[in-house]
């Protein structure tokens, strides 16, 4: 079965539920039913697509793209809701589903989300694997090799870095060139450039660079 193919479902009854299934499976989908939010993330899916409903009581679909991006690998999600309303909607978007339907779903309107959601998640993909290989590589650095990079990222000299870390230049050039080698990084640029990957996928983790002084 391809990743595009399954469809796992959420939904608040179990009427619900089997609606959207039967659609899916209309669609040439498999869909996989979980009554809570709660149930997708235990089960940690790895592949296809997440059909929510927008249950506010339950923090809704930015509360599960928020779990979902520290709890599990990134998903593509689609909201659904009936009678949606227009701050849920937007507020689902920003936290960043992919798009939103009402209840009952229309075939073509589902068909036609998840063919969008195929391409945007092939893209989000690459990036996030991006994001993971240089999370990979920052988490090889020493806490002042960290430090270094941090301090590089705001735009410090060598002599401003020492200066903030109360280290001699010499000392700051030894913690950067180890710090370049560990990234595989040529040039600060490269280094700069990681810092920003690492920084931009679901569930960042790494703290804001602090301001050059």
């Amino acid at each position: 079965m391809s990743s595009d193919s399954l469809v796992h479902v959420i939904a608040a009854t179990s009427a619900d539920r089997a609606e959207i299934a039967r659609v899916c499976y209309t669609l040439g989908h498999h869909a996989e039913i979980y009554a809570s939010y709660q149930e997708l993330i235990d089960s940690r899916p790895d592949r296809g697509f997440v059909l929510a409903e927008d249950v506010e009581a339950l923090g809704g679909i930015r509360g599960l793209l928020s779990t979902m991006s520290t709890e599990m690998s990134w998903l593509p999600v689609i909201g659904v809701a009936h009678s949606p309303q227009p701050n849920r909607v937007v507020m689902a978007m920003k936290a960043g589903a992919l798009d939103y339907l009402s209840l009952p779903c229309d075939p073509s309107c589902l068909r036609e989300a998840l063919v969008d959601a195929g391409q945007e998640a092939e893209v989000r993909t690459q990036a996030q694997r991006q994001t993971e290989k240089a999370r990979a590589l920052i988490a090889r650095l020493t806490n002042r090799e960290r430090e270094v990079l941090e301090l590089l990222v705001a735009g410090s000299s060598n002599k401003t870095i020492a200066r903030d870390l109360q280290i001699s230049p010499r000392t700051v050039e030894i913690h950067r060139a180890h710090m370049m080698s560990k990234l595989g990084a040529g040039h600060s640029a490269d280094a700069v450039r990681i810092w920003l990957q690492a920084s931009m996928g679901p569930g960042t983790a790494l703290a804001e660079p602090p301001l050059a002084a």
